[in-house]
């Protein structure tokens, strides 16, 4: 894929970069060959690749999942400013 300098200053002004005028063209051949490099990539022949979660073979050990140390509402809430019906009072910041 080719980028030309529009489309380079287009993509700058989309990420609210400001790239001199002089600096584009350079800017496109070099994004230009990042993408050719990511093209390169869907040529390789990952079929026999199984996939994975972790370049590192890290074993999760999972925690039972249950309820410990709950019922800690009334707690929480005496270090709020302000609370009603068992939840937090914060200031309306939505009109």
């Amino acid at each position: 894929m080719s980028l030309d300098k529009a489309t380079v200053a287009r993509i700058a002004t989309l990420a609210r970069i400001e790239v001199p005028e002089d600096q584009l063209e350079p800017l496109a051949r070099e994004l230009s060959g990042i993408l050719g490099w990511i093209e390169q990539l869907g040529e390789v022949d990952t079929s026999a690749v199984e996939p994975m979660r972790s370049v590192m073979d890290i074993r999760q050990d999972w925690r039972p999942d249950t309820v410990d140390a709950g019922d800690c509402q009334a707690d929480i809430l005496r270090n709020a400013p302000k609370a009603h019906d068992g939840f937090f009072v914060v200031p309306k910041v939505v009109e």
